[in-house]
């Protein structure tokens, strides 16, 4: 009897509705059959009753069989919650990983339309954490060409002049064949560099000509022998006589999976994908979480070094976020041992992007750009040797300031993934470990992907570079500076507190040229130092 009860409690009325109303009609169509409204309203009642079974009996959801047909409410709302929330309720400064007002301002610049601002700053300046660009009261000229950079210190025969903003590394397989395409094309309209990410170099990145940083994982896609190992014959082939590839970068860890390795989730790779990296189809692929090439800090110098030599003397590089900061400083000692260093370092930070990833390790694992970048930086400095290693930084830029606040700590040039996503019209609907991006970004589904149109796209994302270069040009010129690179940590402030307020220079001390090796007493790089050891990434005890 107790269960007769319970179909009359509220959280049942739905599936009992459907039991009457299957019924009535039931015994209308057999007093009218011939009317086909009947028919209609028939079947959508026992369609509803045949779900609040399936409901009561299905045992992998408790909600459901609690709420047998309305609790279907709940997974549908579920599923709409980040467009909600984008679209009702985000404030302009609110949204997470970028806020509306960042992702309008690409969107704006991509289509070269009015991005300014009305009526006053939005954020509250006295609320801690808030920061700013002291300016001059004597401007600089506003320089109007394009700021770049010479890549390649003196082991490098073939340098390369890289624009100060370029794109960061993205794997074709987690973006779109379509995605590559824009990218790379707008590159080329732009003057400007894009990394391949670790998926490699694939067909759409030739088809657009734009200058290519060809990045090597420990998947060694695109030069791997059969059992995944580095090969230097394919890798050989592949750079040395390419014009487009410019550069080789050895990705040592990526800012949002640090220690990890990279993840293609099962439902992207598709038989291009499995030709394109060497890898099975329909199957998760993850790059191993270390390199095979290599084991100890000096092996990874002589491995770069290498790099370098088979690529036919382009500027090699690695890049890393940061971790261990003795491990680090153990490939320090590794420069000054072997005689051998890299042309470039890219700091990625922890707050970087990824197209999947354990929650624990975007969220806890890795150190942030900002604290990674001033310590490479001053690490660099404190052997003697930052004149000679250019670095970029990437983790969450897309603005002007973005730019600037990093060149202040250090970089020589910035990378941007995410914002360079936004230009070819990524709305940040994070979905792109699920292969169903609905703008067609990040998704192998060659029907979803034809929504992004190549040819549109690429403009955008040529323009939304000059627009952010210009804004950083108007930054670097009301500072009183010539050239970006001419930022320093003291043109940079931080609030404390609403009374309170401290510089960069203040908040991120540095070394003297050559303090590591003339012996520092400064326990912050004193202790890390002693721990680090060329011939090994274990700490020293």
């Amino acid at each position: 009897m107790s269960t007769l009860f319970l179909m009359f409690e509220l959280r049942f009325v739905p599936f009992v509705l459907s039991i009457l109303v299957s019924a009535i009609l039931a015994v209308a169509l057999a007093l009218h059959p011939g009317f086909a409204w009947l028919w209609v309203g028939f079947g959508i009642a026992v369609f509803f009753f045949a779900v609040g079974v399936h409901d009561l009996m299905q045992t992998q959801h408790a909600v459901l069989r609690n709420y047998p047909i309305a609790a279907h409410l709940r997974f549908m709302f579920e599923a709409i919650r980040p467009e909600m929330r984008q679209y009702f309720f985000e404030d302009e400064k609110d949204g997470l990983p970028f806020s509306r007002d960042k992702r309008s301002v690409v969107y704006q610049r991509g289509k070269m339309v009015l991005d300014v601002r009305p009526f006053g700053t939005a954020y509250n300046v006295y609320e801690p954490g808030f920061e700013w660009v002291n300016h001059s009261m004597q401007p600089a000229p506003l320089q109007k060409e394009p700021f770049r950079i010479t890549i390649g210190g003196p082991q490098c025969s073939r340098p390369y002049s890289a624009s100060v903003f370029n794109i960061s590394a993205m794997s074709f397989g987690a973006l779109s064949a379509n995605a590559i395409r824009a990218l790379n094309g707008g590159a080329r309209l732009g003057g400007f560099a894009h990394d391949t990410g670790e998926g490699g170099y694939s067909p759409y990145h030739r088809e657009g000509g734009g200058d290519i940083i060809w990045e090597i994982g420990s998947g060694y896609f695109g030069c791997r022998n059969p059992d995944g190992t580095f090969s230097p014959e394919k890798f050989a082939e592949a750079a040395a006589n390419n014009d487009q590839i410019k550069m080789v970068e050895l990705k040592m860890s990526q800012g949002a999976k640090p220690g990890h390795g990279g993840v293609l989730p099962a439902p992207k790779v598709s038989v291009e994908i499995s030709l394109t990296r060497g890898v099975p189809t329909g199957q998760d692929c993850i790059s191993p979480s270390r390199h095979s090439a290599f084991s100890t800090p000096i092996g990874m110098m002589q491995f770069i070094g290498e790099m370098r030599r088979l690529s036919g003397g382009k500027p090699a590089g690695f890049k890393l976020c940061v971790g261990h900061e003795w491990e680090f400083l153990a490939i320090c000692k590794a420069m000054l041992e072997t005689g051998i260093w890299p042309d470039f370092i890219v700091v990625d930070g922890k707050e970087g992007g990824t197209g999947a990833a354990p929650l624990e390790f975007i969220d806890h694992i890795g150190k942030p750009m900002r604290e990674g970048l001033s310590f490479v930086h001053n690490a660099l400095i404190g052997i003697g040797l930052r004149q000679h290693i250019r670095i970029g930084a990437s983790g969450k830029i897309v603005s002007g300031f973005d730019m600037a606040r990093v060149m202040a700590l250090g970089a020589d040039w910035c990378n941007a993934a995410r914002g360079f996503m936004f230009a070819v019209g990524c709305i940040q609907s994070q979905s792109c470990h699920t292969d169903r991006c609905p703008t067609g970004v990040a998704t192998q589904d060659r029907h979803r992907q034809k929504a992004l149109v190549v040819e549109d796209k690429l403009h955008r994302v040529a323009n939304f570079h000059k627009a952010t270069v210009h804004a950083l040009a108007e930054l670097t010129a009301a500072a009183g500076l010539d050239h970006p690179n001419d930022f320093r940590p003291v043109h940079i402030s931080h609030r404390l507190s609403p009374s309170e307020i401290a510089t960069f220079a203040e908040l991120y001390p540095g070394l003297r040229e050559r303090e590591l090796l003339e012996g520092t007493d400064n326990p912050r790089w004193l202790v890390p130092w002693k721990m680090a050891d060329a011939k090994s990434f274990r700490a020293v005890t």
